[in-house]
């Protein structure tokens, strides 16, 4: 009942036996969150911080929710109402919040490489909510979990990424987690928002959405990450939405039922019509209650407890 690591920095350091370990934890936190009282005493002497600097709904409200099932004390912090307005830097921000005696923080940063910074100058535990384009490690956790639990298994699955490939954490992330547990992975969108030479890490590359999907058993759409680009990559939205986006009239021409998927936000009409995400091929709203469960077994594992208190 232990990984073998000390920090959740990103999918890249964990060994596949690391990710099973994970979803076999998971499985019995899933269990859990299905009783009258979804709760356990696990770490009830814990404290965790959440220290956000970049904007979240679900990531955080997740890992809120996961830390309160486990019984642990939280701390809230994000940056725009912080210290860190005034110019106080990111490791006197961490060292004056482990002085009140955390455990384990849980930090979103926009800076890629953030989290290996913090983990080799605090002795806490780090988990990567996201750090900048690099990686979202307990999101691509939850999504294999989520295949594992429509399909019985990740290994010999073909998955299809599609969109934002460029700008994305979860891509990468997914990449790594799906190559690890012996899945096939496609990538798959325009040119311009497909990073050059990423064959290298073992995936397809395909710039017709649809022969994509017609390869797929699962396809994990992205949404396209305005706020990242820093100049035009395509038309519009409009022309995005014609030419990549996923629509129910695609999925039926394929004559087979596929697993849909999205880590939110969804940009309705964009990279993905309502009919297709509100279709009961689609497991979104899956994929957000699994993410407790992950991250209730990361952060148990992590705080080193040994064996499950129920």
């Amino acid at each position: 009942m232990s990984l073998s690591v000390k920090h959740l920095l990103g999918i890249k350091e964990l060994q596949p036996q690391d990710i099973e370990l994970i979803f076999r934890t998971a499985d019995t936190f899933k269990q859990v969150l299905q009783r009258q009282i979804k709760k356990v005493p696990a770490l009830r002497d814990t404290t965790i911080a959440n220290v956000f600097f970049e904007n979240s709904t679900r990531t955080r409200i997740s890992f809120e929710l996961a830390q309160k099932r486990l019984s642990a004390d939280t701390i809230n912090f994000a940056a725009s109402s912080s210290s860190v307005s005034k110019g106080e830097t990111l490791i006197d921000t961490v060292n004056n919040i482990l002085a009140m005696k955390v455990d384990m923080v849980v930090m979103r940063h926009s800076a890629s490489g953030a989290p290996w910074f913090l983990a080799n100058h605090i002795d806490a535990s780090i988990i990567n909510a996201g750090d900048g384009t690099n990686e979202h490690p307990t999101q691509a956790l939850l999504d294999a979990f989520s295949i594992r639990e429509r399909l019985g298994e990740v290994k010999g699955k073909r998955v299809a990424i599609i969109g934002d490939i460029m700008h994305s954490r979860v891509a990468l992330s997914n990449i790594y987690c799906l190559n690890k547990l012996g899945a096939e992975v496609m990538v798959a969108g325009p040119p311009t928002l497909i990073p050059k030479h990423i064959q290298d890490l073992g995936v397809k590359v395909e710039y017709d959405v649809k022969k994509a999907l017609e390869w797929a058993d699962v396809a994990n759409v992205l949404r396209i990450q305005l706020e990242r680009q820093h100049k035009p990559l395509f038309s519009t939205l409009r022309e995005y939405a014609l030419y990549y986006g996923i629509n129910k009239s695609m999925l039926d021409s394929l004559n087979k039922e596929m697993v849909i998927m999205h880590p939110g936000p969804i940009n309705r009409g964009v990279e993905i019509n309502s009919d297709v995400a509100d279709s009961k091929q689609s497991i979104i709203l899956d994929q957000v209650e699994n993410g407790v469960a992950i991250r209730m077994a990361v952060i148990y594992l992590l705080s080193g407890k040994g064996e499950i208190v129920e």
